[in-house]
C-alpha cells in the first residue's frame, strides 16, 4: 500500500448528531490500496456532534483529523472548506461529503482514484447520488440534478450545477484556492469550485449511485427555488467577470 496520503476527505459539519455516525462510517469503510485522511471541521455544534467525532477520532487515530471550533465560524462569514479544510489537505485528490450525507460504496474512493490516475485530462469526477427525503425517510433515485453523459465540460456545467457534493473527487491544483477565495462570497460555493476546476479539464460521471444526499436537512435544501436561482445567477455573473 502506498504510504503517502493520496486522497484528502474534506467534511464540514454543524449540529449533525443524528447523521454524523453514518457519514463517518462511510469514510472509514473505504477499501483502498492507498492511504487517505479524513479532515473534519465541526463548527461549534451544540447537539453533541463533536463528542461523536471525538469517539471516532479515538477509535481511528491518525486517520480522522478534526478541528473543533469553540465559536461558530460560518456565522462570521467564513467559508469553512476554503479556510479550514482545503489548506491543510495533503492528498493529490480531494473528496467531499458534508456531515449529513453519507457514502454507500466501500470502493467509491478506489474507483474514482483509478479513473483519475488513468485519465489526466479530467480535473474532476463524480457519480450518481440517491436522495433521502428527510420528511418521510424514503430514498429515491437521483432526481434533483439533471442526468449527464459520462463526459461533460465547462460549457455543460455553465448551464447549471449537476454535481452533488458527496459524489465529487477532484485534483488539488495549487492556485485554484486563491482564485476561489477572491470570488467569495458566492452561493452555492461548491458550484464555484466545480467551475474553476472545469477550466482545467473535463468532467467524468460514474453511472452508479455511491452516496446518499439528505434532502431537507441543510441550508441549501431549505431555501426556496427563487432564492436558489438568484444565488446561481449572481455566482455566474462573478465567474464571467
Amino acid at each position: 500500500m502506498n504510504s503517502e496520503v493520496l486522497v484528502s476527505i474534506c467534511c464540514i459539519t454543524y449540529n449533525h448528531a443524528p447523521y454524523i455516525r453514518q457519514c463517518l462510517d462511510g469514510f472509514v469503510m473505504q477499501k483502498t490500496n492507498f492511504q487517505y485522511e479524513i479532515l473534519i471541521h465541526d463548527d461549534a455544534s451544540t447537539d453533541g456532534t463533536a463528542d461523536i467525532i471525538r469517539e471516532y477520532e479515538s477509535k481511528y487515530p491518525g486517520l480522522i483529523k478534526p478541528i473543533y471550533q469553540i465559536e461558530n465560524q460560518y456565522s462570521k462569514g467564513k467559508n469553512i472548506s476554503a479556510t479550514y479544510n482545503w489548506p491543510r489537505a495533503i492528498g493529490k485528490y480531494i473528496a467531499q461529503c458534508e456531515g449529513d450525507d453519507y457514502w454507500t460504496d466501500p470502493l467509491k474512493l478506489q474507483k474514482q482514484v483509478d479513473f483519475m490516475e488513468a485519465n489526466p485530462e479530467y480535473s474532476l469526477c463524480f457519480h450518481k447520488v440517491n436522495t433521502l427525503l428527510q420528511e418521510t425517510g424514503e430514498i429515491k433515485n437521483e432526481f434533483i440534478v439533471r442526468d449527464m453523459p459520462g463526459k461533460s465540460t465547462i460549457l455543460d456545467l455553465a448551464e447549471g450545477n449537476y454535481i452533488h457534493t458527496p459524489s465529487v473527487m477532484y485534483r488539488k491544483y495549487s492556485n485554484i484556492l486563491e482564485t476561489y477565495q477572491r470570488l467569495m462570497p458566492c452561493l452555492p460555493g461548491d458550484y464555484v469550485m466545480w467551475m474553476l476546476l472545469a477550466e482545467r479539464g473535463d468532467i467524468y460521471k460514474f453511472d452508479e449511485p455511491m452516496a446518499v444526499y439528505r434532502c431537507g436537512s441543510g441550508m441549501w435544501s431549505n431555501n426556496n427555488n427563487i432564492n436558489n436561482f438568484l444565488h446561481v445567477i449572481k455566482t455566474l455573473c462573478k465567474l464571467s467577470a
